[in-house]
């Protein structure tokens, strides 16, 4: 072999996620989803080092309309700072988001993945635990784990990942079903490989594209989801959250509408740009499309 054929080979390994990135990058939609999520968590990381006032201190009288010379975007009616709230919170909720579906994520696949590759009672058992919690009021079913285990970032962040796993297990059960049909898994198996090897380096990797965009979008979800939690009080209250501040306003909200509005929009703001990054990712992870 050449040099020149081994230049190619290296140049030709990523083509892949260079014609992704493409494809990607060519939705605007997806891009402007990247730039609101990233400006978001840039400022939830380095707002809180620029801006130190601390959330939970009283910062003037309650309920300061925005614009205020001291407060710049209000006082909620505690007469805590909105935008210490704002910058404070994100940590928080977005590393309950990111946590949460990293948790659901794992579960989901380990469980679909099992099912889906070896089927027969394993499957069917499998399945039947899936639909249980798929059947489960997953709002009330977080509330008793949190009840029974505390209101901590961790417990909610468990209580999210334990409820909400059961459609990505779904997921992935149907496409390894669908691969593990395929041609080059049965040649796979052919030549001896084993079981282990078939599913974790043939088949789940062929089988990551719509797995990776339902974990994306459950980033989004669990976002909504510790929000949710936030706003019934079932969080702690010590850790300020932007579920935690609309929680806090809402007893407020015919007086004022800056409490609740401007973190609802952040939270707005973070799920719908999640959102058109998962649209993004289905595009270009699509190989028909990566073609065009």
């Amino acid at each position: 072999m050449s040099p020149h054929a081994s230049v190619a080979e290296a140049h030709d390994v990523p083509a892949p996620l260079a014609d992704a990135w493409r494809v990607y990058r060519a939705n605007r939609g997806a891009m402007a989803g990247l730039i609101v999520v990233v400006a978001i968590v840039l400022v939830a990381i380095g707002g809180p080092l620029f801006y130190s006032v601390d959330p939970f201190d009283i910062a003037g009288a309650p309920l300061t309309p925005p614009f205020d010379a001291v407060n710049p975007f209000g006082t909620d009616n505690l007469g805590r700072d909105i935008l210490a709230g704002l910058l404070h919170g994100g940590r928080p909720s977005l590393l309950v988001g990111v946590a949460a579906a990293l948790m659901s994520s794992i579960i989901g696949i380990a469980i679909g993945s099992i099912g889906g590759f070896y089927g027969g009672r394993i499957d069917e058992a499998l399945t039947r635990v899936t639909e249980f919690f798929q059947t489960l009021p997953a709002l009330l079913f977080a509330m008793v784990i949190i009840t029974l285990f505390g209101a901590t970032l961790a417990t909610v962040t468990l209580a999210i990942g334990c409820v909400s796993w059961s459609p990505l297990a779904r997921l992935t059960r149907a496409e390894f079903l669908r691969i593990k049909q395929l041609e080059y898994v049965r040649a796979a198996r052919s030549i001896g490989a084993t079981n282990l090897f078939i599913a974790a380096r043939v088949i789940l990797p062929n089988a990551l594209p719509p797995i990776i965009v339902a974990a994306t979008l459950a980033v989004g979800t669990a976002i909504l989801f510790e929000a949710g939690l936030s706003f019934l009080g079932l969080t702690d209250p010590n850790v300020m959250s932007w579920g935690l501040m609309i929680g806090a306003g809402r007893t407020v909200m015919l007086e004022a509408w800056w409490p609740v509005t401007l973190p609802g929009i952040l939270i707005f703001l973070t799920v719908l740009g999640i959102s058109l990054i998962g649209d993004g990712l289905n595009d270009a992870l699509n190989p028909r499309l990566r073609t065009r």
